[in-house]
Order: structure tokens, then sequence, then C-alpha cells
């Protein structure tokens, strides 16, 4: 076809005065730029009907994918293999006069531009996969980036490796043989994505974490949210917006801590202690023990437990009237019993996870007694609000059981 209008061509030329060699020459110098030029239009007009037909597409149906695919530019791209083929096709009809060494170059030049837009269709076209994929509920748990990149690497390398290989006029395979002598200086090169990748696999595989997942890594100063898993890197944006990167790999050779399963509990663990001063720990005598009933939330604990004492004590062939002969209750066991149950008369507290107010070791700072409890609320400001409110009850209420806490001597402690 093109050679019948570049004979009509040359024949208008040599009408209007042209001779047959000048007309001859004229053409051969201007057809080719005419098929850059129809290269170009047809790249315009395949772009508008390829996005007109899909983007049409995409607004009658409900799907997502279609909407993403144009989203991410993937039939646009499609459009530049337009005129790379057009004149890949017909460089030799319109080179063919400067001889075959042009027309080589040219197929040359056109086979790497066409081999890079197929790698940019690709590489869209992953990323619109990535997308979709994040549409889905299993994306929370299974993310796909890490392998898609690699898949994007690879898609790289190949092309590469292709567009090397007409470079330099060689086969792909003969090339390829050529490279196994340089593996070792790549596998140096793409160290990081190779150990990217091994992580990757083995955080998916293990369920090791998940985007939206509030880990802690001191190590890297990290203590925040995954925002993002990738081929070499983990963001997590901690509690203060910093952004902190972490190769993907130190996730499998150092350890963190992942709070997923506090999460998806049903309370977030309270796990404070205060000092009690031991020198105040003491026996009950009637008065104290009278005080103490009135407090409403032990008062039938102490009556039921003065009942057993009471009985045991009876039957008791020592002589009771010495403190250390008998069993008694001390203000320290009431002050316990008294918060084990106001522990389990919070409401903000869950009730049907462990609840224990038990003693630790002593140590040379007096006694400490541990509030062991699960709140309800897993929310950051309102866990602790729960907390503070229930140690500022507690701290209030020692010097009501004649306990006192201890705390250092201070400067004015010392003056006093």
């Amino acid at each position: 076809m093109l050679t019948i209008f570049g004979e009509n061509v040359i024949q208008w030329l040599k009408q209007i005065g042209f001779s047959t060699s000048t007309a001859t020459q004229l053409w051969n110098m201007t057809d080719f730029l005419l098929v850059l030029i129809s290269s170009v239009i047809l790249y315009y007009i395949s772009k508008w009907i390829i996005v007109s037909v899909f983007k049409r597409l995409a607004e009658r149906t409900a799907n997502v994918w279609d909407d993403i695919l144009l989203e991410k530019r993937v039939f646009h791209r499609m459009a530049f293999l337009v005129p790379g083929l057009l004149i890949y096709i017909l460089a030799p009809e319109t080179l063919n006069e400067f001889g075959s060494k042009t027309v080589h170059v040219v197929h040359t030049l056109t086979s790497i531009y066409i081999i890079s837009i197929f790698m940019f269709i690709i590489s869209s076209f992953l990323k619109a996969v990535d997308g979709i994929y994040q549409t889905l509920e299993v994306s929370k748990y299974r993310p796909i980036k890490p392998y898609l990149q690699v898949a994007a690497i690879i898609v790289y390398i190949v092309g590469g490796i292709l567009i090397l290989a007409y470079v330099l006029d060689e086969k792909p395979a003969t090339f390829l043989a050529g490279l196994g002598a340089a593996s070792a200086i790549l596998m140096f090169v793409f160290k990081d994505a190779i150990l990217g990748l091994i992580g990757g696999i083995q955080l998916s595989a293990n369920d090791m974490v998940r985007p939206g997942d509030w880990i802690a890594m001191p190590k890297y100063g990290a203590d925040g949210t995954i925002i993002e898993i990738t081929l070499t890197t983990v963001k997590i944006r901690n509690g203060d917006f910093t952004i902190t990167t972490v190769p993907t790999y130190a996730l499998v050779s150092d350890s963190f801590q992942n709070y997923r399963g506090m999460t998806e509990s049903e309370g977030r663990r309270i796990k404070r202690s205060v000092l009690i001063n031991m020198n105040s720990i003491k026996f009950c005598d009637k008065e104290l023990l009278q005080k103490f009933s009135k407090i409403q939330l032990i008062s039938d604990y102490i009556a039921k437990k003065e009942a057993e004492l009471a009985e045991f004590n009876a039957g008791s062939t020592h002589d009771v009237s010495v403190l250390v002969n008998g069993k008694r209750q001390t203000n320290l066991g009431i002050f316990r019993a008294y918060l084990d149950a106001y522990l389990r008369s919070n409401p903000d507290l869950n009730q049907s996870m462990s609840l224990v107010v038990r003693q630790l070791q002593p140590t040379e700072l007096g006694l400490p007694i541990e509030i062991y409890a699960f709140s309800k609320i897993k929310e950051w400001v309102e866990y602790e609000r729960i907390q503070a409110d229930l140690f500022d009850h507690i701290l209030a209420i020692i010097p009501t059981f004649e306990l006192q806490v201890f705390q250092r001597p201070s400067g004015n402690d010392l003056r006093s």
C-alpha cells in the first residue's frame, strides 16, 4: 500500500516539474518522516479509543478492578505500542534506499522502545493488582506487595537483558550465559532485595506482622503502627507521627514485640504495684476490726473471716491471748481483700479474665502489692485513664487501713 502511495507521489512530483531522480529522492527522504508523523497521530487516536472504551466499561460495571486499572494507567500505556509497531513494520519499505544497516539500526531502536513499553505496562499492571488486592479483606493479613515488587524486578531484569542483547547484537541466551560469570556481582548488588524477599516470605508464611499491627523495636527506635511492608523495608508510624524505616529482614533476624494479640484479645493488661512500708503492717484489734467492718465491700468478708478464726482459736490448746499462738487478721490482709472486692466491682475491668491482688518479694524499698487485671477498653488514652483512676483510689485509701506507702525521703522529709 505504501509502495503504491509512493509511486503516486512520485508521478505527482514529476507532473509539477521535478525530474524522475529528484522526485524519487524527495519521496525517499519524506516517506519515513510521514511514517513518524502518522505514528504520532495513530498514538493519540488509539489512546482515545482504548481509554474511552475501557472507561465506559468501567462506568457501567460495579467492579472495582477496572477502575483501578484505569487509575494506574495500564490502558494509557498500551497506546504507546502503536507507534513502535508501525515504525518497526514500515521501516524496511521506507528506509531500504539507505541500506540494510539503517534498517537494522531503526529495528533495534524500535525493539528497545517496544520492550521498554512492555516493561512499563507490566509494572503498571502489577501496581493495579496490588490496588485490587488492597480492596479485599485478606489484604489486612497477607500483604502481597513484596512479591509484586519481586515480580517487577524480574520483569525489569529480563527487559534489561533483552535491551542489552539488542544493543550488543547478541542472542539473549548467549548474553545470559555471559552473565553467569557476573552472578557474584549481581548477588552483591541485589543483596538487600534477596534478603528482603526471604524475610517477606518468612513474615507472610508465619503471619508475624501485618499492616496495621502495633509493634515495638527498641533497637531501631520504632514503637508504632506498621503502615507499609515492601520488599526491602517496613515503614512504622510511631506515636509521635514520625516514620521509622526498618529493613524487612530485620523483623526476622532481630526480636520485636507485636501487640496484635492484645488488640485481638478481650482486654488490655494492667500490671502495677504499690510499695507498702513493712513497719506499718500489724494485727487488727477489736477497734480496728469494727472500723474496717463499716467498709461496705468487705464487711461480709470480715465477719466471715472472724467467725472462721474464732472457731479455730477455740479449738486450740495454746494460750490464744498471746498474739503468735492464735490466728488473727492483719490490716494488710484486709487491705488485700478490699482491693480484690474493689477490682471485682469495677465495671471498667474484664471480670472474665485474670484478676489478682498479690504480694511480691519484699525488698529494701518495702513490700510490693501488685494489681494484675485487664481493662475492657484497649484504646490507649481511655486505658491510661482507667489505670490512673484505679491507682488514685488505691493510694488514697491506704491510710484508711493504717498502712503507709513507702517512698524515698526527699529534702523536705530530712529537714522535718
